[in-house]
């Protein structure tokens, strides 16, 4: 649950900082207090868009940071993955803003990207603002509560994979067949590009071969005068290195190194004997080198042609290299043995796709028949939740009907209602008022609490179009949630604000240089004043207040266990 909210230079609030408890909260406030801006503070850390015309102060940053008691278990693995420790006890996400604009987000204290920060978050808190209402007419939103009610996450993303590999291969098909049929218009010309390169036979590597014979035999007579003259005077020549070497390693001999003190001495004999072979190897792989030059024309005449002819066709076939040219040769050989018939690459894909495409039916089958028990057991409960909100003759119905495959399976999902005896089913887009989408609303997020198991669920005036009775009801029904859930209600109705365990105040504030928005947690005084107020207005009677007395005592009797300060 969300334990703690901190938020700092953020709009018009300052600094505050709030503690929320377990079950049912409410939090009221005149319209402007600033109660909507908590909300744009809580939908950063869900991923929403930073904007720096939010930051109170241009001199420092703005942080939101929320603490959360025993997150999910099932986060611990996303936690994880993004580098950050896990604390079974607590998560800590925080979201920090730079004048600029820049945003910055981290979990636990580790930074994290806006992504996984969007990834984490959901499944700790859901808000649930006023234009959230038009999601419930939104088909594809309707398809995913059918699927959610049914615990089809795991089913749905092995379809997808199914589907989008299905797809792959119908794509990959139709490429290879328009690549067939536009060689089978050209086939002349590529028959006659397959022939010169099949005369050229052209070879990866070859190149740069050809490149380095050339400078070779281009200069072979300067180069084996050079090779020769270096092994004469390293081994060849009367006075050369290895002939001085020679002679000194005999003079050496004759001299008892041992006379000499000094850690150079010993070696020294070793270390002459070594130079001596070294520079004799060195002679006799020059002379080497010399003798395997030869001044040959027809050779070297050769190698240039054949070059002029490499690159002759990197020009006309207009790739970058000879191996690009040798993979051209045997791309065009593949492309003509297709057109005459060796179809591998599309016969095999189509085996593929004939036996993925009834895995894939299968798959989009037991969906359907997961949809349908789901949708089924879903009406019942939305009717059977939703009627005592003053709906006392509806009629709700989660209509399943089958189509072509696609991305979601084979399904779509339209909700249908009447509110009225003598009326058809209608879909819900035309048949619900403000009033009535707001109650189904409510009935819906109370299902969907409890099969997902969300922690913390706020409401941004969810009553709006309700009042008196009904009103009084969806408040006891958002206290029933917090017995399994966090719930936190933004409300201006003093029905569903006495049914809160704990209540909040967002309130302005002036001083001579600025309005500031804060929030306090109201005692029992306090709450009995601001019902009051919710009441009859500024001017608050004794009536006002009895009336408000009322509220909280009948609020405190659903559930006597409870606290209600």
């Amino acid at each position: 649950m969300l334990r703690q909210l901190n938020i700092s230079n953020y709009a018009l609030i300052d600094s505050v900082e709030t503690e929320f408890g377990p079950g049912f909260s409410v939090i009221t406030g005149e319209t402007g207090a600033g109660k909507s801006i908590m909300l744009g503070a809580l939908s950063l850390l869900l991923g929403g868009r930073a904007d720096s015309g939010a930051v109170r102060s241009k001199e420092r940053k703005t942080v939101i940071e929320a603490i959360f008691s025993d997150p999910p278990v099932s986060l611990a693995g996303t936690v994880a993955e993004a580098g950050c420790e896990w604390n079974a006890g607590e998560l800590i996400v925080r979201r920090e803003i730079s004048p600029n604009g820049r945003s910055r987000s981290f979990v636990n204290d580790s930074p994290v990207t806006l992504q996984t920060l969007a990834r984490i978050t959901p499944s700790l808190i859901d808000i649930h603002s006023q234009h959230h209402n038009l999601l419930l007419l939104d088909h594809s939103h309707q398809l995913g509560i059918i699927d959610a009610m049914a615990g089809n996450a795991r089913l749905l993303a092995d379809y997808k994979e199914s589907f989008a590999r299905y797809v792959r291969l119908r794509q990959q098909l139709e490429h290879l067949r328009r690549d067939q049929a536009r060689n089978r218009e050209n086939r002349e010309f590529m028959l006659f590009q397959l022939e010169q390169l099949d005369k050229l036979k052209p070879r990866k590597g070859e190149l740069a071969e050809l490149e380095r014979e050339f400078e070779l035999f281009s200069d072979a007579g300067e180069i084996k005068e050079r090779l020769a003259e270096a092994a004469g005077m390293t081994g060849g020549f009367e006075r050369s290195a290895a002939a001085m070497l020679g002679e000194a390693r005999a003079s050496l001999g004759r001299v008892d190194l041992s006379l000499f003190e000094g850690d150079e001495t010993p070696g020294i004999r070793q270390r002459l004997e070594s130079v001596y072979i070294e520079v004799k190897d060195i002679s006799e792989t020059l002379a080497g080198f010399a003798s395997r030059i030869e001044d040959d024309p027809a050779r070297l005449s050769k190698i240039s042609e054949r070059m002029d002819r490499i690159y002759e066709a990197l020009k006309r076939f207009k790739v970058a290299d000879d191996d690009a040219l040798a993979d051209f040769h045997a791309r065009l050989r593949k492309d003509v043995a297709g057109i005459d018939g060796d179809n591998s690459d599309i016969s095999r894909i189509e085996e593929e796709l004939h036996r993925l495409a009834p895995e894939l039916k299968e798959k989009a089958l037991a969906l359907s028949e997961s949809r349908i028990k789901a949708a089924d057991e879903f009406s019942e409960l939305l009717t059977g939740k939703a009627m005592p909100l003053g709906l006392p003759n509806l009629k709700f119905s989660a209509m399943v009907s089958k189509g072509k495959l696609t991305a979601d399976g084979m399904d779509s999902v339209s909700f249908l209602c009447r509110f009225n005896k003598n009326q058809e089913l209608m879909p819900l887009e035309k048949a619900a008022s403000g009033g009535e989408m707001a109650r189904l609303m409510l009935c819906l997020k109370e299902i969907m609490s409890a099969r997902l198991r969300q922690p913390t669920v706020i409401f941004d005036e969810i009553d709006t179009g309700v009042s008196g009775e009904i009103a009084d009801r969806m408040g006891r029904m958002m206290r029933s949630m917090g017995a399994g859930a966090q719930v936190i209600a933004i409300t201006h109705l003093p029905q569903v604000a006495s049914k809160g365990l704990r209540h909040y105040r967002v309130f302005k504030t002036d001083d001579e240089t600025a309005t500031r928005t804060e929030i306090r947690m109201l005692d029992e005084a306090g709450r009995e004043t601001e019902l009051a107020k919710m009441l009859s207005g500024d001017r608050i009677d004794t009536a006002a207040m009895e009336n408000a007395r009322s509220l909280l005592a009948s609020a405190a009797a659903t559930n006597p266990n409870q606290d209600l300060r």
